[in-house]
């Protein structure tokens, strides 16, 4: 029997994502965005209302003890076949070993832009809160305010870049154990474990201010960018010979903070 579950308060901005059954893929809301006050239109997930140019902040308590198999996310999209979309992914982990953010940005329907980290701190424990700054020049993925991975638009080289496209905000968890946890899925998800559960709360958008059209990082925040890259990052599809073999994607030669 599957249990499905969701609270939403737009009181007290919290959100409740639960699985307990196989297979059972579970939105946890629509966030559609006309202030910076949490909106979760259950009844009606097809509002037009959608987000340019914006700071996006949410902040996550992730799926505690055993959640090898599991999948938490937050993420940006457009809708269609050649949809624009920003993701932040947690993996779930078995217990005792370290979570693991994976990001990727489509635009034009094209992806395969995966950065992998591994986070410094038990993000089960408390609330830390997961930023993406997104304009016309770059897109900055941030953790608690730090810097960990800047897309910069290169349209300039051919290289397609998500700004054309109005995009929602998307929060869901969900059991992926074909490929989420360790090297293709290997660890399985235990359901005797479930439910499994995951904290979002204060949603937070500032959009259309000026500066953040060209927001970018000074030299605190690239220092601390390449502190997290050096000592934390696991994948970097730049760094991915086997899968690039004759040549590295054209964005990757321009610039190794991507």
């Amino acid at each position: 029997m599957l249990h499905r579950q969701l609270l939403i308060s737009t009181k007290t901005q919290k959100l409740l994502g639960v699985i307990s059954a196989p297979r059972y893929s579970m939105l946890v809301a629509t966030l559609l965005c006309l202030s910076t006050k949490l909106l979760a239109q259950a009844s009606n997930p097809r509002m037009t209302t959608c987000l340019e140019d914006s700071i996006i902040d949410m902040q996550l308590k992730l799926v505690p003890g055993n959640s090898a198999g599991t999948v938490t996310t937050f993420y940006l999209s457009s809708q269609g076949a050649g949809h624009d979309e920003i993701d932040f992914e947690f993996l779930g982990n078995s217990s005792g070993s370290p979570y693991t953010i994976h990001t990727n940005v489509f635009a034009q329907g094209k992806g395969d832009k995966e950065q992998q980290f591994q986070l410094w701190f038990d993000p089960t424990s408390s609330f830390h809160t997961y930023s993406i700054v997104w304009n016309p020049q770059r897109i900055i993925f941030l953790v608690d305010n730090n810097p960990i991975r800047v897309f910069n638009n290169q349209e300039s080289i051919g290289v397609p870049f998500p700004k054309s496209q109005h995009m929602r905000v998307y929060a869901s968890l969900w059991n992926a154990d074909d490929w989420a946890t360790d090297q293709g899925g290997r660890v399985k998800t235990d359901w005797t474990k479930a439910p499994f559960t995951a904290y979002y709360r204060n949603f937070n958008i500032k959009g259309t201010i000026e500066g953040w059209r060209t927001h970018e990082l000074d030299a605190a925040g690239r220092n601390r960018l390449r502190w997290v890259q050096s000592k934390h990052m696991v994948y970097n599809y730049c760094s991915d010979k086997q899968r690039f073999a004759n040549a590295v994607p054209a964005e990757c030669r321009r610039s190794r903070f991507l």
